[in-house]
């Protein structure tokens, strides 16, 4: 049975699923999004290939994080659930999870190459370099793993030959990490056709970091 705790969950995750395409983060029915309440113990997920304009709170998939059942069987959930699955169940902080394969960003993971440190909006919003992944197989948890084993203080990660992974504890957090790293890898690809673009110093971009997670925008005193 649907529980009803989750009618504002469904209601974000549904506008994140829509807010993908928006952002040119995906194509067709490449990508997801999911969010999940802990006081229920359960997620939502963008249904597998569903139109993105079809995308209703009602139709996203429930599903029971410790055991993995999918409450409401009327649709089938993303293939890509057992990831977002392994993320919530080992990230104690993450609420939102999305999945894309945003051209710039992706064309790094094909290479097999992290987005380097070299913008201070980098810095920004990652901290440091956006890691990448080597490839791995998507079956079972074998990318979920391979995410843990290899995430940094960034709030996404690069997979190899595959796409991107991007979480936060609010939506708007998490849709802005895979925005921000589509925007980057497109300025350093750029940058990338100039020449050679020059790494900050890792002291300089803990400074750009700590000012903009601590001290940019207008937070509560």
């Amino acid at each position: 049975m649907r529980d009803p705790r989750l009618t504002k969950i469904r209601e974000e995750v549904c506008r994140l699923n829509r807010s993908l395409p928006t952002y040119n983060l995906v194509v067709m029915h490449s990508g997801n999004a999911s969010g999940y309440d802990p006081e229920s113990g359960r997620l939502v997920i963008k249904p597998s290939g569903m139109d993105y304009d079809v995308i209703t709170p009602e139709n996203l998939v429930e599903v029971d994080v410790a055991t993995g059942e999918v409450i409401d069987k009327h649709l089938r959930a993303s293939v890509d659930l057992p990831h977002h699955l392994y993320l919530y169940q080992h990230m104690k902080d993450v609420r939102y999870v999305i999945h894309t394969h945003s051209n710039y960003a992706t064309a790094f993971a094909a290479c097999g190459k992290p987005i380097p440190l070299v913008l201070t909006a980098i810095a920004d919003e990652f901290g440091g370099d956006v890691p990448c992944t080597p490839y791995v197989s998507n079956e079972g948890d074998t990318i979920g793993r391979t995410i843990m084993e290899y995430h940094t203080q960034a709030p996404a990660i690069l997979l190899g030959n595959h796409g991107v992974f991007a979480w936060g504890s609010t939506p708007n957090a998490t849709l802005k990490a895979a925005v921000m790293v589509e925007d980057v890898a497109k300025t350093v690809w750029m940058a990338m056709q100039i020449g050679s673009p020059s790494e900050l110093p890792r002291q300089e971009a803990l400074k750009w970091y700590d000012r903009y997670q601590n001290r940019y925008g207008q937070k509560a005193a």
